[in-house]
């Protein structure tokens, strides 16, 4: 069971090249119910279905072999994303998934922190550089924004920067 909230960001942390950091390129075979995500992490390649949900969601992960992920690749609805993502410890015994977003959903920054229980996940109060809690947006899932069309790319951007203090 995953279980995790999901956060538009005030800033990016300072030091960010201090974490432990991640190479993803993801991309969907299915993106409703089941979603079916194949994705190349740095060097390990994992088929992953994911179940309905918005908080809390069956996740289950199967080894995928480089050959199987090119093969499935080609057979994916929407875009490929591409992103870097940040390992970050926080204070309260948790770990921030912050990701950054590269080409056409440049701009996009999203933090994901995951939790034993529902009951820690509804308690949980955001870092100081969290802005918005879009857990229940279905439009900041992944799944999700692998469809979009480029209008609503370009507002999926908008508002992951509205909340920015530069």
């Amino acid at each position: 069971m995953e279980i995790e909230r999901k956060y538009l960001l005030k800033r990016i942390p300072d030091n960010l090249a201090q974490y432990t950091h991640h190479d993803i390129i993801q991309a969907y075979i299915l993106n409703y119910d089941p979603v079916l995500r194949i994705r190349r992490w740095d060097d390990d390649y994992i088929l992953t279905y994911k179940s309905k949900g918005m908080m809390s969601r069956i996740e289950e992960e199967l080894p995928l072999n480089k050959e199987s992920f090119e093969k499935l690749l080609k057979k994916t609805e929407g875009i490929i994303i591409s992103k870097t993502r940040y390992i970050i410890p926080d204070n309260k015994g948790n770990t921030i998934e912050l990701d950054c977003f590269h080409d056409e959903l440049e701009g996009v920054y999203l933090a994901e922190v995951e939790f034993k229980d529902e009951e820690s996940a509804n308690a949980y109060t955001p870092e100081d550089w969290f802005y918005k809690d879009v857990t229940f947006d279905g439009t900041f899932h992944n799944s999700r924004i692998s469809t979009a069309d480029t209008d609503e790319i370009r507002r999926i951007i908008e508002v992951s920067k509205e909340g920015f203090k530069c």
